[in-house]
């Protein structure tokens, strides 16, 4: 017997549904919008999820990658009454299992769940486990499981891949990590930076080019698309790469072989490719900045890093290891820690994400000089100014009243209390200002979606439920 997620504001459909899950002898459960569907996968055991496109608080495809990371990691079949192929392509893109279009019969759905079904416990039963070397990769979050999953299935295969993720989230890290961990580890890992490729030499440092080639080759050169012969090509920043390049590009992917300049020879040659974007590739496609079919090439597996806001629970794990390896690097004893510390970076939002931290972690170990442990006085100025902002946000008006510095006594409130009736208010109150449109809640607070559907999980709230009261 599976338990089976419904995530569809349709009576008919939930019920059609229900139906027939019971009928097929598994357990289904129902709810009825977005922040609801992930609350109950993230907190109970589901073997497959039907998902609705269009839901209350919005479309479900947005939180189809937070579905499909969630510990049970189930199955997910969409369902719509759309017929959107862009919807479809984005589904599968994601990691959906298969796409229905309402109206749907119920064979249609009895064979989707068995298919599905079937694939789960088929997975299950081969899956052997793979002892990754992490190339430094830190953190325990689901997000980086998840996308420690998809390093494990590259390694074992030869396929391209695109990893995607903003500044600072760790991408060269993680092609690192799928090299070190393939049957490639022993040659060669050859990286590219696409964004500081001079646009008039870029043929030349890609593929190579013979002495007199061109004014001022004054000797051969093989370039470093040769020099990854055997192991693995990154080209980083790939979406900066000139579009007068891309089609040489496209036929060498294709080909496995390439015309350096001045030879009169081809050169063959084989290697793995990982590219990786802080850009939309499709939005670039659109506006014809980046071919289409190179994307196709380049996409056989699609890695999405998380920005390290959404994974803020890695923050104490990266911060401990990197301030130990600081002081072994300048020959001290490591530092402590304290607990202000840490709470201080788990307060900042960390637009440069990981690699941002670790720049403020730099500074506070070189700031504290002699001082054993490290404090939010440590800090680069920017983020003490920012968490006294914090401290001195005048608070949203509260059924309780503001806090009498007369009633000091047992009865006062732990401030960890008084933050979380802060953070309740503002989120009904943003509810309000957004007229439950999430989309117009993460522009207002200025906070991801995934965060957003975590603090409104942590006070049990909804936008819809909210703004309508």
């Amino acid at each position: 017997m599976a338990r089976i997620l419904i995530v569809d504001d349709d009576p008919d459909i939930c019920s059609l549904l229900l139906k027939l899950i019971e009928g097929l002898h598994h357990q289904p459960f129902a709810t009825h919008t977005m922040a609801d569907g992930l609350f109950h996968a993230q907190n109970n055991d589901y073997a497959l999820v039907f998902l609705d496109m269009g839901l209350p608080d919005g479309n479900g495809l947005q939180i189809l990658p937070d579905l499909l990371r969630t510990p049970s990691t189930p199955e997910v079949i969409i369902i719509t009454g759309a017929g959107d192929n862009r919807g479809a392509e984005l589904a599968f893109k994601h990691g959906a299992w298969d796409y229905l279009s309402k109206p749907f019969f119920r064979e249609e759905v009895s064979l989707a769940i068995s298919r599905a079904l079937q694939y789960r416990l088929e997975k299950e039963s081969n899956k052997s486990p793979l002892s990754l070397d992490r190339n430094g990769i830190i953190g325990d979050s689901d997000g980086i499981r998840g996308c420690l999953d998809d390093v494990a299935r590259a390694c074992n295969s030869d396929a391209s891949v695109l990893i995607i993720g903003g500044s600072g989230t760790g991408k060269e890290l993680f092609a690192r990590a799928i090299h070190i961990n393939s049957k490639r580890a022993s040659h060669r890992f050859v990286t590219v930076d696409c964004g500081a490729l001079p646009e008039t030499l870029v043929e030349s440092i890609l593929f190579g080019h013979e002495k007199g080639a061109f004014t001022g080759a004054l000797k051969q050169s093989e370039g470093l698309i040769r020099q990854a012969e055997g192991g693995t090509l990154f080209l980083d920043e790939i979406g900066e790469l000139p579009f007068t390049i891309q089609k040489s590009l496209l036929r060498m992917l294709q080909e496995k072989r390439f015309l350096p300049l001045g030879a009169d020879k081809e050169v063959s040659v084989d290697f793995r490719l990982i590219a990786a974007t802080n850009r939309n590739l499709d939005q670039m496609v659109e506006k014809g900045s980046f071919r289409e079919d190179l994307l196709f090439r380049i996409q056989g597996i699609e890695i999405n890093l998380l920005p390290l806001i959404d994974r803020k629970q890695d923050i104490e794990e990266i911060a401990l290891s990197k301030i130990h390896q600081l002081s072994e690097h300048y020959g001290n004893e490591t530092k402590g820690v304290s607990r202000e510390f840490l709470d201080a970076l788990k307060a900042q939002e960390w637009p440069g994400n990981v690699r941002e931290l670790i720049n403020a972690l730099e500074y506070a170990v070189a700031s504290a000089g002699q001082d054993p442990t490290l404090y939010p006085k440590h800090l680069p100025p920017k983020y003490r100014a920012e968490l006294l902002q914090l401290k001195t946000a005048p608070p949203m008006e509260s059924d309780a009243g503001p806090v009498d510095s007369s009633d000091i006594g047992e009865a006062f409130p732990l401030m960890s209390d008084y933050r979380s009736e802060f953070e309740r208010k503002y989120l009904q109150a943003l509810a309000i200002r957004a007229k439950g449109d999430r989309n117009i809640a993460c522009r207002l607070s200025g906070i991801s979606q995934s965060r957003l559907y975590d603090l409104l999980k942590k006070y049990n709230l909804s936008l819809v439920d909210t703004f309508g009261n």
